[in-house]
């Protein structure tokens, strides 16, 4: 019979993903599997049992086609005149860590346990990070 994971039994890795050069999307969806835990064993949909998830040179990710100049990103306020649209190459000046997040967030689950699985991607610009000593061991 098989045993129902428990939060306890959950252990957690952490993984090295650089973007250099890498498109959004394919490296969107790696990044979202190992925060969800899919490759594991006990995977289990109801419980947060993915990995933690270091990013680097966000501000270097490859976009296929004219992407670069078409895409669009868009947020509402709520309030009348308060749509905002942002072009990825002016997104990618401003705050190249959000094309990242923005993108791993489409591909995550919708439900509860996306804002922990959130928590633990950190995505940096460049290729310096404050995690270094959590890779020197492996």
């Amino acid at each position: 019979m098989t045993k129902p994971t428990k939060v306890s039994e959950v252990k957690r890795e952490w993984h090295l993903a650089d973007v250099k050069g890498k498109i959004l999307g394919r490296t969107a969806t790696e990044i979202a599997k190992l925060l969800i835990g899919k490759g594991k064993p006990y995977f289990a949909k109801n419980l947060d049992c993915g990995d933690y998830v270091v990013v680097i040179n966000a501000k270097e990710v490859a976009v296929s086609g004219k992407k670069e100049t078409d895409k669009v990103y868009t947020r509402y306020s709520g309030y009348p005149g308060g749509l905002r649209k942002i072009r990825l190459e002016e997104y990618r000046e401003k705050k190249p860590e959000e094309i990242i997040r923005h993108a791993v967030s489409g591909m995550l689950p919708k439900n509860k346990l996306r804002n922990s699985m959130l928590r633990r991607l950190y995505v940096f610009k460049g290729s310096e990070h404050k995690f270094a000593e959590k890779f020197k061991e492996s």
